[in-house]
């Protein structure tokens, strides 16, 4: 659970899309390319579908100080902007995704990739949320859709598909033009950097009650225009042809904030997203600003508080990145606790593939006796099962696959191309050290003792039977190795080991097959003769 008392940590993390407005002078010849590739990435929208999901991913962010954008930086393994994209196409149950792309717009928009119903437009000048929001709409193919426009900013990296789906229902059971998704900040209100929600207050400037109006959604005011207020001139907002009054500290001290997400029926919203000024701190178009657009014309606005605040989460900067990765671990690590043996809480990386796999397994083969170790990475392709053991700073990566009762040692590399499997069988051990990787397959039973390093090729897939052991300083490539084999320090390259009964019927050990040596003309001696 977020430690709210701690929440200040999270400071200028959620601003309507927590974006740094950088400077990127693009040509009209680039331009014009990043269109036509943008375009080749994209769809289209199925308008028979009753919402869209709009992803703010244009801006690249100064304050996290890096090279690569914003939106691609990973939270528990996966880019922020992949997060949120999944989660609002899950949560929503839909396919139809526009994806708002500005500073280094190609980058992100490949590492979300194309799908259908999924469309990327491109912000080519970022000038704020409500520009996005208008450039977005460009992906509708019809200016009559009447569906629902779900807006996210892209670097909520937390947020879920639960989450998405109760602000769905929500907007769903009590219709409105637009819903606007909200928190509450339980921190240092000093520190809080966020968009206040103003609720319509107990009376007017008159006095006189508010009657059923109380609690509505007014507006949202910004942090930094609240602080561009003079302390001592109130600020006054109309709703429903009455005036409320707020002063400075009272808007300072309101802790209900803007989270970014927002919901809209897709017609007002095409209406009056042209109708935004930039009459405020920064000069730029606030989406936020329809809410008291929507309200002087009629419409209906509410809010929805968050069940999970931290799912709504964004960052700026890396210390707070670094929290919202700590925010997810904990997660991961609630999940799993009462499953599997978790030797460090604070030091492991599970991707969310293998955890759902591992709670799946919980409900069909428990008990599952899995130990990982402290520092040990899974990626998202590991298989594991019942019974296996990873020890310290283990990494696994790509297509592998573990039988019943493997036992993998410390600081032992798994890995794969995307096209190849590594299969270990049942009851075998992968000893300190060693670097299995590629086209693979060990048998069972086998020990591959410390200092053995293997792999196999497309070519030349490396093959090990059942009961082998390789030990020693020893190195396999492209090599298919028999049952029952001892192999101890060799180099063995595109070799078949066959499984050689001596007359004492013991099998013939592999030792010391070593390659001819090459360039020895090049080494001298340095001793004195």
């Amino acid at each position: 659970m977020l430690n709210w008392l701690n929440f200040n940590l999270f400071q200028a993390s959620l601003s309507p899309l927590n974006l740094q407005l950088d400077e990127e002078v693009l040509s009209m010849e680039h331009i014009r390319e990043i269109h036509s590739q943008l375009k080749e990435l994209s769809s289209k929208i199925d308008e028979q579908q009753s919402s869209v999901a709009m992803i703010l991913a244009a801006g690249h962010g100064k304050r996290i100080k890096s090279e690569k954008s914003k939106m691609l930086h990973a939270i528990w393994g996966v880019p922020t902007v992949t997060r949120v994209t999944n989660a609002a196409r899950d949560g929503l149950q839909t396919n139809n995704l526009i994806i708002v792309v500005g500073i280094k717009a190609l980058e992100v928009a490949r590492a979300i990739g194309k799908a259908e119903g999924r469309v990327f437009e491109h912000q080519a000048e970022q000038r704020g949320t409500g520009d996005a929001v208008r450039v977005g709409l460009q992906g509708l193919p019809s200016p009559d859709y009447r569906g629902a426009v779900y807006v996210f900013p892209g670097d909520m990296g937390l947020l879920n598909r639960e989450a998405v789906r109760d602000f769905r229902k929500d907007f769903e059971k009590n219709p409105c033009d637009m819903i606007v998704l909200t928190a509450d900040y339980q921190g240092d209100p000093a520190q809080n950097y966020y968009g206040r929600i103003l609720r319509v207050p107990a009376q007017d400037v008159e006095d006189r009650p508010s009657g059923n109006d109380h609690g509505k959604v007014i507006e949202i005011r910004e942090h930094r225009d609240i602080l561009a207020m003079s302390p001592d001139k109130p600020y006054r907002v109309e709703y429903n042809h009455r005036v409320y009054s707020f002063s400075r500290d009272e808007l300072l001290e309101l802790r209900e904030f803007n989270t970014g997400v927002y919901a809209f029926r897709a017609q007002p919203l095409r209406r009056y997203i042209e109708t935004l000024q930039t009459d405020n701190a920064q000069g730029e178009l606030y989406v936020t600003d329809l809410i008291s657009i929507f309200n002087k014309n009629g419409l209906t606005v509410r809010a929805s508080r968050a069940k999970d605040p931290s799912a709504a989460l964004g960052f700026n900067n890396k210390s707070v990145l670094k929290e919202m990765e700590k925010i997810a671990r904990d997660k991961a690590y609630e999940r799993l606790k009462d499953i599997i043996m978790l030797t460090d809480k604070d030091d492991f990386f599970i991707a969310d593939e293998v955890i759902d796999q591992i709670i799946e397994m919980d409900k069909t083969s428990a008990p599952l006796d899995i130990e990982i170790g402290k520092g040990v990475h899974l990626g998202p392709n590991v298989k594991l099962s019942k019974g296996v053991i990873i020890k310290s700073r283990a990494r696994l990566e790509g297509n592998v696959v573990l039988g019943e009762n493997v036992k993998i040692h410390e600081n032992v590399n798994l890995s794969t191309y995307a096209h190849q499997t590594l299969s270990i069988g049942r009851n075998s051990e992968i000893l300190q050290g060693d670097i299995v990787k590629g086209n693979l397959t060990i048998g069972e039973n086998c020990r591959i003792e410390s200092s053995v390093n293997m792999t196999g090729a497309d070519e030349f897939p490396t093959r090990i039977g059942n009961n082998v052991l390789i030990k020693g300083t020893s190195y396999i490539f492209g090599t298919i190795i028999e049952d029952d084999v001892w192999i101890e320090h060799s180099v063995l390259k595109c070799k078949h080991v066959e499984r050689t009964v001596r007359k004492d019927g013991t099998v013939q050990p592999i030792k010391y097959v070593l390659p001819l040596p090459e360039g020895l003309d090049s080494l001298h001696s340095l001793e004195k003769k």
